[in-house]
């Protein structure tokens, strides 16, 4: 089939790539000229496992190709997906939708035979709807419109396999016509056995949040769950593994630590909220504000224990983060707790030096005040403080022994309750984790301690202190 495919961020890139992979004829259109341009030689703009093989091969195959024309995107596509960015709106929660009325106003105008303009973006709810309203409005005469909602399902490190190989596929649709084409973009997947859940677009569009939703509460539950460890001197990890051996709950998202970001989950969770108090469902999903703030607190709580590892003082102390994306295997630094912590360190003093695998550039684009590599040792060298921030498989592999060599004290934040706590005490570290009971040899300072408690005890006047932390970052990249 002819496919275009708006949009060529993360999302919108790896759907063209897949596509095109998988027999269609597809067109990607942007209107950043440069990423087209890297797109097109084959350079993916971003880091995402397999992308580039992908890339590759479907560019070779000649069908794919890219370009900045919806003019030209009206006249190839049978079918045109909409993968452009909805981020949270300035001074509001509410998502913002202008990129993808953008791309109706343009495309419209230009379509010369009914087609199908299937959305991929997250959107609240009534979205197709409207879209088909203002379809009707710009495109000419006698063209025919039809509008679905398919919604994307990736995972940053996995989105070729989610793409290729998803665990199902949505669609929301208002007529046969529609249903069968969309069963025809997807005919090898659903060949394969994926599930195919056809439905109205309201709840195929409540479908992409509603699991976002789900996932964010679970993992703020058990960061909450941490908390009340810390009180009671439990240990959250002890407590989710019980837990995770009831079926009905399950062991996975339930890794207390520094919480969730991207940008996805803070900002959907944010925009599903603000959509439904403007439908009058406001008091059914307002347990997500607590949601969200618990997972805030997560990056102040951090912050407050590097501080009382440093004595009760950051200025001056030389510190390492290890990690700056939002999760491990991209270099997506949007709304990253890794460099929101690393920010706020800084703020109060310390001199940080960040590392990452991947994210080290995008990192000091967004943070230019702060030292960001890809070399480990050096970046660790001296340093009084270590702060492990984001799961790189590369830092479960570290040798603590050889690291702790290169630091000046060997004291550990692990932020991310997953490197092996018991090797990196034999090698003569001070390990700390939040949740989780530390050992006599704790170290403690009664001026930070009261604070963190407090913090525990009063959300409140925890909030307080989360406004100081780095903003979120722009989540335009779709």
């Amino acid at each position: 089939m002819r496919l275009t495919v708006i949009g060529t961020g993360y999302l919108g890139a790896v759907h063209a790539a897949c596509m095109a992979d998988i027999g269609h004829d597809v067109l990607g259109v942007d209107v950043d000229a440069d990423r087209i341009t890297a797109l097109s030689e084959g350079r993916p703009p971003f880091y995402e496992p397999g992308f580039d093989e992908v890339l590759t091969r479907a560019l070779a195959s000649g069908r794919l190709r890219f370009g900045t024309d919806l003019r030209e995107a009206a006249a190839h596509g049978e079918v045109h997906f909409i993968c452009v960015g909805t981020p949270q709106r300035a001074g509001s929660p509410a998502a913002d939708l202008r990129y993808v009325d953008a791309v109706v106003d343009g495309l419209a105008p230009h379509l010369s035979a009914s087609c199908l303009v299937a959305g991929k973006s997250t959107v609240p709810v009534g979205t197709t709807a409207r879209l088909a309203d203002r379809f009707a409005r710009l495109a000419p005469a006698g063209v025919r419109v039809d509008v679905a909602w398919n919604p994307e399902f990736l995972r940053e490190g996995f989105a070729v396999e989610d793409t290729l190989r998803p665990d199902r596929i949505v669609t929301g649709v208002t007529g046969r016509e529609a249903d069968e084409t969309l069963r025809r973009v997807y005919a090898p997947m659903l060949a394969a056995g994926v599930p195919y859940i056809s439905t109205d677009p309201n709840t195929a569009e409540l479908v992409k949040v509603a699991a976002n939703s789900f996932l964010a509460t679970k993992i703020s539950f058990i960061n909450a769950m941490a908390e009340v460890c810390d009180a009671a001197d439990a240990d959250v990890a002890t407590l989710a593994d019980a837990l995770g051996h009831d079926a009905r709950i399950g062991r996975r998202f339930l890794n207390a630590g520094l919480g969730f970001g991207g940008g996805c989950l803070p900002k959907d969770i944010r925009a599903f909220a603000a959509r439904a108090r403007e439908i009058g469902a406001g008091p059914a999903i307002a347990f997500l504000d607590q949601v969200d703030e618990i997972n805030r607190r997560q990056r102040t709580r951090t912050v407050a224990l590097a501080r009382r590892m440093a004595g009760g003082d950051l200025a001056g102390r030389r510190v390492t983060v290890l990690g700056a994306t939002f999760k491990p295997n991209s270099d997506d630094v949007r709304d990253s707790p890794a460099l929101a912590v690393a920010a706020e360190l800084h703020r109060q003093g310390a001199e940080v030096r960040v590392h990452d695998p991947e994210g080290a550039g995008n990192a000091r684009r967004a943070h230019p005040e702060l030292s960001c590599g890809s070399d480990l040792p050096e970046a660790c060298r001296g340093a009084e403080l270590v702060l492990h921030l984001t799961e790189w498989g590369q830092y479960r592999e570290v040798d603590p022994v050889e690291l702790a060599r290169t630091v000046r004290v060997p004291v550990l934040v692990d932020g991310r309750n997953a490197l092996p706590h018991d090797a990196w005490r034999a090698a003569g570290w001070t390990v700390e984790v939040l949740g989780r009971p530390a050992p006599p040899s704790r170290p403690s300072d009664v001026r930070d301690e009261e604070p963190l408690r407090a913090t525990i005890a009063s959300p409140a006047a925890h909030r307080d202190r989360t406004d100081t932390l780095t903003p979120a970052l722009p989540t335009g990249r779709a």
